[in-house]
Parts: C-alpha cells; sequence; structure tokens
C-alpha cells in the first residue's frame, strides 16, 4: 500500500471515528434526556408562566322581563414588574425617562393617586427590584385601554413592565334587590359564594381557555390553544319591580319598629313562581338595613300560622266540625302539667271559625288533643300525609326541610297545636298558604324559568307538584273561611282593625285572606324573651293570584302581627295588583277598578 493510500485511510478512520464519536454523544444525551433528565425539561414545557389561563365571561342572571339582576364586569388592576430588564440596561435609562410621563399618565386616567405619589411608588420598587401595585383602584377596561396608549407603556411589559390583573367583578345593577337570593360570589378567585350564583354556578361560570407563551416573528405571544367557553345565562322568575316594592315595604316597616331583621316573600299561586324575596338585617352600629342572610329559607318556630295547618289536619280527619263551639278559660288551661293562655278578659265560647279569627291557643291546643287523644305520633303522620313533611328542592342553598318530630313528651302536642316545637322557613309557610289559595293543590317554589347558551334555551324549569290534594273540598272551604275573618271580621280579626280603628291588613284596593303569628323567641333564658311576628295570606281573595309572607324578627313595642306584618303585605297586594294592571293604586284614595 502506498503512503498516499496510507494517509488517506488514516484520515479516514479518524473522521469516522470522530463522527462515530460526535453520533455517541449525541445518542447518549438523547438517552439522558428521555430518562434521567426528563423530568426537569418537561418542568420547563410545562412551567406555569409558559402557559395562561383565558377566563371565561360568567354568564349574567336575568329577571322574568329580561332585566339584569347579575353580570360580569371586567375591571382590573396595574401592576409594574421594576425587574424587567430593559428598565436597568444603560443605568436604567429607560426608566428614568419615562417615569414621568407614565406617573403623570396614571394620575389623569385614574385619578386615585397624584403625580408625585405614583412616581415616588415606581421609584421606591425600582430601587428595590419589586413589583409594584399602582392603581389603588380598580380601574375599567376603557381606562386599561387609555393606559396601555401611555410612553413606554405601549411598547409592552418586556419593554416597560406594566401589565394589568383582571378582576372577577360581579355587578348588581339594581343593587340590594333580592341579593341574598340572587347570591354573591368572591371576588378573588370568581367561585360562587351563595344564592343562584352558588346553584346553578356549573352553568354560569362557563369553562376557560389556555394559551401559550410562543415566539413568533422575534417577539413572545400568548398563542390560544383552547378558547374559552363563556357562561350560560339564567333566567329567574324575579320581577325587579316587584322586588322593590316588597324591599321598600319591608324596610319602611322595620325602621319603624326597629326591628333586627325582616324578610318578605312574593308568589305566583298558580305556577308557583317567587316573583320577590327581600331579607333585610339592621346593622350592627344602627345605621340603617342591608341584605346580609337569607331568613326567607330558614326554618323557625313559626308560631300561630300553624294553627292553620293543624286546624286542616283536625277537620280533615274528622276530629271536630266547623260547627262546633271552644270554651275557652280567661284563667288559662292546663294540661299534663303546662298552662296554655289567651289575653281574654273573660271565659268565652267561641266557634271555630271565631277561634281561628282570634288566634286562640287554648282552642287549637284543646282540638287537636282532645281529636287525637293526645297521641302525637297520630297527628304528625297527619300532619305528612298532607304533605308538610315531604322533601322539597327550594333551589336555594343552605334552604332547611321542616323539622316536624313525634315527641317523647305527652305535653308537647298540645304546644304543637299553634306552632311550638315545630320549625318550617317562611318559604315553606308560604308554600302551604299557596296550596290553600291553589283550590288544595300545594307546588314547590320556582326561582328560575330558563337557562339559555348564546341566547338558545338549554333548559326550562316548572314547579312540581308536593301534594295534588292537600285536603277534602269542605275541609279546604272551612280553611278559606277561616282565613276572611282573621282579615274581616271586625271583632275578633286579629289582621282587621285595632281598638283605635286603625285597619291592619283590610285594603279598599284588594281583598286579602290570611294569618297572623306571633312566637316568643326564648335567647339566653326566659327572662330575655323576644317576639317574631308574621303574617301569611293571599290576594285577591276572589281570584288568588299572589299569596304573601312577612315576617319580622325582635320589634320594639308596640308591635302587632296584625297591623305590622299584616300591614305590610297590604301594601305589597295594592301596589303587586296596581303594577299587573288590576287595580289603578293612588295613595290615600279607595277602590277604582279597571280591567275587569
Amino acid at each position: 500500500m502506498s503512503e498516499n493510500l496510507k494517509n488517506t485511510v488514516l484520515r479516514f478512520a479518524i473522521v469516522f471515528m470522530v463522527i462515530a464519536l460526535l453520533f455517541g454523544v449525541v445518542f447518549v444525551r438523547i438517552i439522558v434526556l428521555q430518562t434521567a433528565q426528563r423530568g426537569k425539561w418537561e418542568g420547563v414545557v410545562n412551567r406555569e408562566d409558559n402557559y395562561k389561563s383565558i377566563k371565561a365571561i360568567r354568564g349574567s342572571i336575568y329577571d322574568c322581563e329580561g332585566r339584569l339582576l347579575a353580570s360580569s364586569v371586567p375591571q382590573y388592576r396595574i401592576f409594574m414588574d421594576t425587574r424587567v430588564e430593559a428598565l436597568h440596561m444603560d443605568k436604567g435609562e429607560l426608566f428614568w425617562d419615562h417615569v414621568d410621563s407614565i406617573a403623570a399618565g396614571l394620575s389623569r386616567i385614574v385619578g386615585d393617586q397624584t403625580q408625585e405619589e405614583y412616581r415616588n411608588r415606581m421609584v421606591e420598587a425600582y430601587r428595590k427590584g419589586k413589583i409594584v401595585r399602582l392603581t389603588q383602584e380598580r380601574i375599567s377596561y376603557t381606562q386599561l385601554k387609555e393606559i396601555k396608549q401611555l410612553p413606554l407603556v405601549r411598547r409592552g411589559l418586556y419593554k416597560s413592565g406594566l401589565y394589568a390583573e383582571d378582576l372577577n367583578l360581579r355587578v348588581k345593577p339594581f343593587s340590594s334587590l333580592g341579593s341574598r337570593a340572587i347570591g354573591n360570589i368572591y371576588a378573588a378567585s370568581g367561585e360562587a359564594k351563595s344564592g343562584l350564583e352558588m346553584r346553578f354556578d356549573s352553568y354560569l361560570r362557563g369553562e376557560d381557555g389556555m394559551s401559550v407563551r410562543q415566539k413568533i416573528a422575534g417577539g413572545w405571544q400568548n398563542v390560544p390553544i383552547r378558547e374559552a367557553v363563556n357562561g350560560c345565562d339564567i333566567y329567574t322568575t324575579f320581577d325587579a319591580n316587584l322586588m322593590d316594592i316588597c324591599e321598600t315595604a319591608l324596610r319602611e316597616r322595620l325602621e319603624l319598629r326597629n326591628a333586627e331583621w325582616g324578610c318578605v316573600v312574593l308568589m305566583d299561586v298558580q305556577t308557583g313562581e317567587i316573583k320577590a324575596m327581600s331579607n333585610l338585617d339592621r346593622a350592627k352600629d344602627g345605621s340603617g338595613y342591608y341584605e346580609m342572610a337569607n331568613h326567607a329559607v330558614v326554618r323557625m318556630e313559626p308560631g300561630s300560622t300553624f294553627k292553620t295547618i293543624s286546624l286542616m289536619a283536625a277537620l280533615d280527619d274528622g276530629k271536630v266540625k266547623m260547627k262546633d263551639t271552644i270554651r275557652v278559660e280567661k284563667d288559662g288551661w292546663w294540661y299534663h302539667g303546662a298552662k296554655h293562655t289567651d289575653a281574654h278578659p273573660s271565659d268565652t265560647v267561641y266557634t271555630i271559625r271565631q277561634a281561628m279569627a282570634v288566634s286562640s291557643n287554648i282552642a287549637l291546643a284543646k282540638i287537636v288533643t282532645d281529636g287525637y287523644n293526645g297521641s302525637a305520633k297520630k297527628f304528625v303522620k297527619k300532619l305528612q300525609n298532607m304533605g308538610l313533611c315531604d322533601s322539597v328542592d327550594f333551589t336555594i342553598p343552605g334552604a332547611n326541610q321542616a323539622l316536624i318530630n313525634v315527641p317523647k313528651d305527652t305535653v308537647t302536642i298540645s304546644k304543637m297545636a299553634y306552632g311550638y316545637s315545630v320549625e318550617l322557613s317562611p318559604l315553606q309557610i308560604l308554600m302551604f298558604y299557596n296550596g290553600i289559595a291553589n283550590g288544595g293543590k300545594m307546588i314547590s317554589p320556582l326561582f328560575v324559568s330558563e337557562i339559555r347558551e348564546n341566547g338558545k334555551v338549554i333548559e326550562t324549569f316548572e314547579s312540581s307538584v308536593v301534594k295534588s290534594s292537600m285536603c277534602d273540598g269542605s275541609t279546604l272551604e272551612g280553611i278559606r273561611g277561616c282565613l276572611h275573618d282573621v282579615v274581616w271580621d271586625n271583632e275578633l280579626g286579629t289582621a282587621s282593625v285595632n281598638p283605635w280603628g286603625t285597619r291592619k291588613a283590610q285594603s279598599d284596593l284588594v281583598i286579602i285572606a290570611g294569618k297572623t303569628g306571633t312566637a316568643q323567641v326564648l335567647e339566653s333564658g326566659y327572662h330575655n324573651t323576644r317576639h317574631r311576628m308574621s303574617f301569611v295570606g293571599y290576594f285577591p281573595e276572589e281570584n288568588p293570584q299572589y299569596s304573601c309572607i312577612c315576617v319580622i324578627h325582635a320589634p320594639q313595642w308596640p308591635y302587632d302581627s296584625g297591623l305590622d306584618c299584616g300591614g305590610v303585605v297590604r301594601q305589597v297586594a295594592e301596589k303587586t295588583m296596581a303594577y299587573a294592571g288590576e287595580y289603578v293604586y293612588k295613595k290615600k284614595e279607595k277602590i277604582l277598578v279597571v280591567n275587569k
């Protein structure tokens, strides 16, 4: 072999070995990347700062007429990352050249701080190498657009360090109206907190999208890899005008009696639609009344509004007849060691209707204990058969079911007869009375009628029948007569007129039927007794269209459930019928009927 050939072969061998060695290094490196370092580099690829969530717009909540009750409005907070490399190049020339113009622009556009205050915040953060929140106030999208046009800011995050943080702000155009029923969300996270916002959160929140940070045309951009799907819209049964009527009437009465809290619920008799719900609590500092808790769905001892339920059970079981009479003793009546009292100056014999009109505790206790031979088990069984203990979907998260248990002692049944040792929410009591107005058919309350996605109806809702027939026809007729007398028997009715001639639930514009209730509430012992007033009924009595309940807790003396709660329902009834076009309502004027 010639010398030249040997050199050629040697050089070829060396090149081959170098290539083989390089190939081996690459191969080993691939193996290392795929095994030992795989987790590390996947972490780099999947770093959170490479991906950005695209927030879905939360769906809106509307009333029955399409008026906006709750909606998401984009708002932002402005931050500055002073660690951005561009701001520190050439001894920070870019920062110092533009800090004054940025401060002036922020002060002009946002207006929450002076130019000097903005400048000081940015300079302090720059010297410490920190991220600083510049705006104290939330800003609108329009303001954000203006800020993005400021000198340096318009050159982007990696030059100016300024960026915006999206906020999950929920706005209620009608302010407090039905606020607790509509519900709330947590501002920071956007998670549902209460009410319809929570119940229908899976529809309202939509589905967030995702973008990834990629280098495009020499710059970094967030490129969507999954588009956000905005939330659906919820159409409620509420009517904003009726909600305003209810809240106004309730607020006026709470302020007059300086009560702790109160609630009003208005229901459509035929459909079960809840047209209004108002819950107002007195602020601790006494500054006013605000929507703080949804008392309408929390169970409590109902007091005398339960007497209607007790009487319906006894009448329907044939334990008593409407023509029967009941003796009521002025000094009270004892039953197994428990004394039951009424505020009567003398021993009196009442008819069943009179006993209900005057709301006699003794009469109802005697009717139930005598009729069921002191067997609370039989009495509770009848209540269950009437549908009172059925589990009902009340839509609002946290709503309580009825609590009516068979007591272990003998005396409790006598107290159950007039609304103690049993618990129902105001909404449940209203549902029962609505059944009386609805010809004996008890239906569940309805809060939401439709769910729409991009304007298209995807789901509809209707009330369910809790009990198709609460009692027989003669029982229902007798009960309706009793509820009429409560308001219109001027001698005995607890919601008729007071001794000074002041009318309570009576109206010249609409005939109301219903029942009063006053329950003692023991707090921290018997000597700290307060009262809870209520009135529940329906109107117009001749052709019931609406049912309504008002509850007022811990009023200051002088108070009267017929005058106060009955007065609230009367005001609601008059204005509701005027709004519905059935009556022309004019304050201090008498009846003027139209469209009849």
